[in-house]
């Protein structure tokens, strides 16, 4: 791939193993060409970190403010679940997440599109079985009048 025609950043979120999921720190590593690439990581991170606390609490208005209106996503069954779906979720709480720990995350920069992936560690519920263990995701967000949207999702297990 040419360097001219996409910029590719990695981050690596190190967590500290002796504190408490809930606790612990990153510290992003990066090899950012300049100050605004820096910035963009800062904010898919900051939107990420978002993203997780909105599953934690079920927060359906983080899903109305930034999932794009053609959003798709693919479960870890394969299901194809859009905008409508995932807010509907969120709202009868039909899933419920008892906690989720990222690490490995990569995020790559294509002009107005981020492309994260990661691994999540995570527990919890869907209609009252559970769902808990290790998952890798991708996660696409493009810059939109001015705004990072989610396009598209998709989790895989990795059992």
């Amino acid at each position: 791939m040419q360097h001219n025609s996409c910029l590719l950043l990695v981050v690596a979120l190190a967590f500290c193993s002796a504190l408490p999921a809930r606790a612990r720190a990153t510290r992003p590593q990066t090899n950012a060409s300049g100050p605004r690439e820096e910035e963009v990581i800062r904010e898919i991170v900051d939107l990420e970190r978002q993203a997780k606390d909105a599953a934690i609490h079920r927060d359906a208005a983080f899903s109305e403010r930034t999932l794009a209106d053609d959003y798709l996503a693919i479960s870890p069954l394969g299901q194809v679940i859009n905008k409508a779906d995932t807010i509907a979720a969120r709202k009868t709480a039909q899933l419920r997440y008892d906690s989720i720990d990222i690490t490995d995350m990569v995020v790559r920069l294509y002009g107005n599109t981020a492309v994260v992936t990661a691994r999540a560690d995570v527990r919890g519920k869907e209609l009252g079985e559970d769902f808990s263990g290790p998952y890798r995701f991708t996660r696409v967000w493009v810059r939109r009048n001015g705004h990072w949207l989610t396009v598209s999702y998709q989790a895989t297990v990795t059992r």
